[in-house]
């Protein structure tokens, strides 16, 4: 987490929050993570399979990290701080990937969920904004494609 808290920071509110998950807290995560996925199956037994299936893949993680930004009331502030804590996400990734490791970054709306929130453990005046599982890869797929930078680049006079 070192490299994470180098991430560059507008008024040093330092907002990061990391919260390394253990065996049993990955699996209450992927529990929570399980059910949401089996509410959109409607065989029953098929939705129990799921739930199970998700919790036993968190639990197997070598490594997982929540990474949650202490909330501000101040707009401004608050998208400031969100943007520190995911250039310390980006960090870790990058650190990791010099030490050999892969990492596999999630977002979505279980981050907001009270059991997963529970599991992680983050306090009630901060929210998930990342997953962080780093681990060694089994194999590295190919990357995604994507538009080159000027696609996306006006130069202005």
């Amino acid at each position: 987490m070192a490299a994470a808290t180098l991430a560059p920071n507008h008024r040093l509110t330092q907002p990061w929050r990391f919260y390394v998950l253990g065996p049993e807290a990955r699996h209450a995560y992927g529990l929570a993570l399980g059910v949401r996925k089996a509410r959109k199956i409607e065989d029953a037994q098929a939705g129990a399979a799921m739930r199970e299936t998700v919790a036993e893949e968190h639990r197997a993680l070598p490594c997982m990290i929540a990474v949650a930004v202490v909330d501000n009331e101040n707009p401004e502030i608050r998208e400031e701080d969100y943007a520190a804590a995911m250039m310390a996400v980006q960090n870790i990734a990058l650190t990791a990937v010099e030490l050999g490791l892969g990492t596999h970054i999630k977002t979505g709306g279980v981050m907001g969920d009270a059991a997963a929130r529970a599991a992680a453990g983050v306090k009630d005046n901060e929210r998930i904004v990342a997953i962080v599982n780093v681990g060694e890869p089994a194999d590295v797929p190919p990357p995604k494609k994507r538009e080159s930078a000027p696609a996306f680049t006006t130069w202005i006079p």
